[in-house]
């Protein structure tokens, strides 16, 4: 059973500490997607939840109407939507908050970015259309379906993830796919771009953290699927690793042979 409450919030554009993002946008606290490796479950301590994260979200009913019309703060400014929830998880086809920020949003032409696990984003191809500079960047990091129920079980399977990437692309939306987090001997990143480089315009890579709070949750779903990965693991994470300097070194020259625009945010 999935705790919902609608609370409302004082302000709805935040400036964010993301490179290059000038602002965060998260319509929603919490998210019932339920993925076992996600950094947001630090929100927690800041909103005095006792339940397990993935069960509860919090709906910001009052968030269109906290969309400042104040043009200069966003001018030329990239808004990211969302940082610490998916604007598109179930919830929103019964709230529509996503949806109604956007038509806020257009009236301040933000350079908007936008990233989510839900083919429930193509609901809201009218309103991309009304964008200047508007990219819709689809999460995936799993081709093996088994995997992805374990890790990010209530998420859009990934073949509707990639079926939404050329549906979006086809309507002319600017597409990326944000290949986060990469999961050492789970993540065949190369394989995700062979899969969708026909209809993707850029690729976003970032690695897995294993922050304290999921650090069980990681080592728990090793446990049940490769055990034997489990040193490796340990070190990849050790202070003397030089795993994700490497792993960006062929990142950085896959994406230049095949000619593909990419971002890197591995931290290591």
């Amino acid at each position: 059973m999935k705790k919902i409450k609608e609370i409302k919030a004082k302000s709805i554009i935040t400036k964010s500490g993301l490179p290059g993002v000038g602002f965060v946008i998260n319509p929603y606290v919490g998210c019932i997607h339920g993925c076992k490796y996600c950094y947001a479950r630090f929100m927690k301590k800041f909103t005095n939840h006792i339940e397990p994260w993935g069960s509860f979200v919090d709906v910001k009913i009052n968030a269109p109407e906290l969309i400042t019309k104040d043009k200069n703060k966003t001018k030329n400014k990239l808004i990211l939507m969302s940082s610490v929830t998916d604007p598109y998880q179930p919830i929103e086809s019964k709230y529509l908050l996503t949806r109604r920020i956007l038509k806020q949003l257009i009236l301040l032409q933000p350079h908007l970015n936008i990233i989510t696990k839900s083919n429930l984003v193509l609901r809201d191809i009218d309103l991309f259309k009304k964008f200047k500079h508007c990219t819709i960047a689809i999460s995936l990091s799993f081709i093996e379906e088994k995997i992805r129920k374990q890790l990010e079980p209530l998420a859009s399977p990934t073949n509707k993830r990639i079926e939404t990437l050329k549906k979006l692309h086809k309507k002319g939306i600017k597409t990326a796919v944000f290949i986060s987090p990469i999961f050492p001997e789970f993540t065949d990143w190369q394989k995700i771009i062979e899969k969708t480089k026909d209809f993707t315009n850029e690729y976003w890579f970032e690695n897995l953290n294993p922050y304290p709070s999921i650090k069980y949750n990681v080592y728990s779903f090793l446990k049940r699927n490769k055990p034997e990965l489990i040193h490796k693991y340990r070190q990849i994470y050790s202070k003397s690793s030089n795993y994700w300097h490497y792993e960006k070194v062929r990142i950085n020259n896959f994406c230049k042979k095949e000619k593909i625009t990419c971002k890197i945010y591995l931290h290591y």
